[in-house]
């Protein structure tokens, strides 16, 4: 058995909403489910005829026998949990709230309780309950979609909480989860194991595999379709999000703005923009960096970063970084690593946007992302022992708070 106890880094301060979700689960369970299971059916009730023909049980109880293994909570769940074949907007809402025991609760609250903090701090608050929220209407959905006609009802907060793990998965790559081994009597013990490859075993071999094995869901308890359907959302939603127009795109900075000037004719190209890259190189060499960074700002894409030097483009990140233009110098240590991941230089670039968001909020654990990238691509020693100690003090913080 692998079960994960937690995780890290952890961002600072308090995930109010996680917390808030956690508590409206255990509070419907406590006030609603646990009453009504030790309830006896009302044997008038017109849903009880509905219930017993849905599991193709009409007629084949006596009374006495319904009022023994037929609880009120039985006849709760049917009506609104979710049933593909009778679907409405209110079950897909009630059913992520209900749950079938306590230990279906308690493995989704861990769950929850252990990836829902850094993603509610990288959406922020109503962001993520919205994420959520969408996460576990589009695994009741994606659910229906293999069983069409079914009246089972799905209840369960595990499809909105699969939703949080495919953004903690994209997000939070080099998070280091908490793992308790249990493999009596060899292993009982635990491991810091990289989040991924415990989300990537959640995914494939805890659901894809039983889903395909189980015709897609059709013959399966475990609502294997709900957990796929609710990671891939969170997989397109974090992946739609880090897309969204001004997120990794560069940003004007106020302190580097260009004063505009009356119109004049256009430069040869060797003074355009064909020319910045060797402009830009002069201007660093004169010791002229706040010009050389201005410069920059004129590029117009990838073509035109491109030709400037590698280590031009550090030493203007740097400038960025030391002037105070995080969102500059982020953007800028962003693309290099992207479009320069092959160059010996990348370690540099991982270290400087990490550096970055240290200093935007909500960024702390994106930042160590960054400085662990930085710590496995490090060319010199200079750079791994910067990178340790950012990583050092980030865990210092997750210590202290």
């Amino acid at each position: 058995m692998f079960l994960p106890i937690g995780d890290t880094p952890n961002p600072r301060g308090t995930p109010i909403v996680n917390y808030l979700l956690i508590g409206a689960n255990v509070a419907v369970f406590l006030l609603l489910s646990l009453p009504l299971t030790a309830s006896q059916p009302d044997l008038n009730d017109p849903l009880l005829l509905d219930y017993l023909r849905a599991l193709g049980a009409r007629g084949a109880f006596s009374a006495e026998t319904l009022l023994e293994q037929v609880s009120a909570y039985d006849l709760f769940v049917f009506r609104f949990g979710y049933r593909p074949a009778e679907s409405s907007l209110l079950t897909l809402f009630s059913s992520i709230f209900l749950h079938g025991g306590w230990m279906h609760l308690a493995g989704n609250m861990l769950f929850l309780w252990i990836f829902g903090d850094n993603v509610e701090h990288r959406m922020g608050r109503l962001g993520y309950l919205l994420a959520y929220l969408g996460c576990g209407v589009a695994a009741t959905l994606f659910f229906a979609l293999f069983v069409p006609g079914s009246q089972i009802p799905l209840v369960g907060a595990s499809g909105a909480i699969s939703g949080v793990l495919g953004l903690y998965f994209l997000w939070f790559p080099r998070n280091r989860v908490k793992t308790f081994v249990f493999l009596f009597p060899f292993i009982m013990t635990t491991f810091s194991i990289p989040a991924r490859f415990v989300l990537g075993f959640y995914l494939v071999v805890d659901n894809l595999l039983p889903f395909l094995a189980s015709g897609g869901g059709a013959m399966s308890g475990v609502a294997h379709g709900a957990h796929i359907g609710g990671f891939l959302g969170g997989l397109g939603l974090a992946y739609g999000m880090d897309r969204l127009p001004g997120r990794s795109g560069q940003v004007r900075s106020p302190k580097l703005r260009v004063v505009k000037r009356a119109p004049r004719p256009a430069p040869p190209p060797e003074t355009g923009e064909v020319g910045l890259p060797r402009r830009i190189a002069e201007r660093l060499r004169s010791g002229d960096r706040a010009g050389a960074a201005a410069l920059y700002l004129e590029l117009g894409g990838r073509e035109g970063r491109s030709r400037v030097g590698s280590g031009d483009l550090l030493a203007i990140g740097d400038f960025l970084l030391a002037s105070g233009e995080y969102d500059l110098a982020l953007s800028l240590f962003r693309r290099y690593a992207a479009e320069r991941q092959a160059d010996p230089a990348v370690d540099r670039a991982y270290l400087g946007a990490g550096k970055a968001l240290m200093h935007k909020p909500r960024c702390v654990t994106s930042s160590y992302q960054y400085f662990l990238s930085a710590l496995d691509a490090a060319r010199t020693r200079e750079v791994a022992e910067e990178a340790r100690m950012h990583l050092r003090a980030i865990e210092r913080l997750g210590e202290t708070d």
